[in-house]
């Protein structure tokens, strides 16, 4: 195909988001249409919230009534979507459905972006991007999850921490 998928939001009557989920997935799998909706979800969040009976973990819809949908847009597409029993439309102008940028996708989390790295605390890297590029220097604590470095660098005489995002470092070749 041409298009790429793009994520769209789905507008949902409230409640009816494991439903609309389910129908879309289950029409995508009759008709044979992995091709042009690639998935389907429902932005969830953990959360403990203290009761009398102690905490309790709990999982929350981080939007009530939307559901994402990952698809090529096409009338057809829009059609099998449109037609769910409990959608009401899609999020855009008029009956123009626009779709999220990658920007919003990955603060929304919907999309997971592993970075893998090639060095751990301890090691010596080098910095290859910024205002202390060229710069080495040794891994002080490492946040995969938070995409930050924190890199040990000897400045004027003096041992300098600094925190910088994964893909500006580098193991050093010594």
């Amino acid at each position: 195909m041409a298009e790429t998928a793009k994520w769209y939001v789905v507008h949902t009557y409230s409640g009816y988001e494991n439903t609309v989920k389910a129908t879309i997935e289950k029409n995508v799998e009759n008709r044979h249409l992995q091709d042009m909706i690639h998935a389907v979800n429902i932005p969830m969040e953990t959360v403990t919230e203290i009761t009398e009976n102690g905490p309790k973990t709990v999982e929350r819809k981080v939007f009530p009534g939307y559901v994402l949908v990952k698809m090529v847009m096409s009338d057809e597409a829009w059609y099998i979507v449109k037609s769910v029993r409990g959608v009401t439309g899609f999020v855009g102008e008029g009956n123009k459905p626009i779709p999220l940028t990658e920007a919003e996708v990955y603060q929304m989390g919907v999309e997971k972006h592993s970075v893998e790295v090639a060095y751990g605390v301890g090691d010596r890297v080098r910095i290859i991007d910024g205002p202390l590029d060229g710069f080495t220097g040794t891994v002080e604590a490492l946040d995969v999850d938070g995409n930050a470095v924190t890199v040990v660098v000897s400045m004027f005489g003096r041992e300098t921490p600094v925190e910088l995002q994964l893909d500006q470092v580098e193991p050093a070749a010594d």
